[in-house]
């Protein structure tokens, strides 16, 4: 009987502890930043892609941006380009578009987020953008990582 005690009491602490650890796993695995492809439209100087950013990465962004490679339609990397979205304020969703000169959207297949050449804000580690970036698209051309 005392051994049979003895086992539940420490099941019972084990269990306490491990539930005490789920709110700080929980509250790490929310914090993310979410870019979308929202749109790829024609316009007078090329491709405008626009993008839905939302941080929750728990503090402000002062300056994030990433190297994206635009892929054809033969799946062959057309060319490199930086997009910089500026300050991401923790918590807040900003809209964002870009005008990629001299590129038709009919003929871009994939945007691949090759790197984050700038991430920083208090309290954040320089790789946060990248490891924890959470992507989407509402466009017909595949978007990720």
């Amino acid at each position: 009987m005392r051994s049979l005690t003895t086992s539940l009491r420490l099941l019972t602490s084990t269990l306490a502890m491990s539930l005490a650890m789920v709110p700080a796993w929980a509250q790490e695995s929310a914090q993310v930043l979410t870019l979308e492809l929202n749109a790829a439209q024609p316009s007078d100087k090329g491709c405008r892609l626009t993008f839905v950013v939302n941080n929750n990465l728990g503090a402000d962004l002062s300056k994030a941006a990433f190297e994206i490679a635009l892929f054809n339609e033969a799946g062959v990397v057309d060319r490199l380009t930086v997009l910089d979205f500026k300050e991401l304020p923790a918590g807040k969703t900003k809209v964002t578009r870009f005008d990629l000169a001299g590129t038709e959207c009919a003929k871009v297949s994939r945007v691949l987020i090759n790197s984050a050449t700038e991430c920083n804000g208090t309290g954040i580690e320089p790789n946060a953008c990248m490891r924890k970036l959470k992507t989407g698209t509402k466009t017909g051309i595949a978007f990720g990582v």
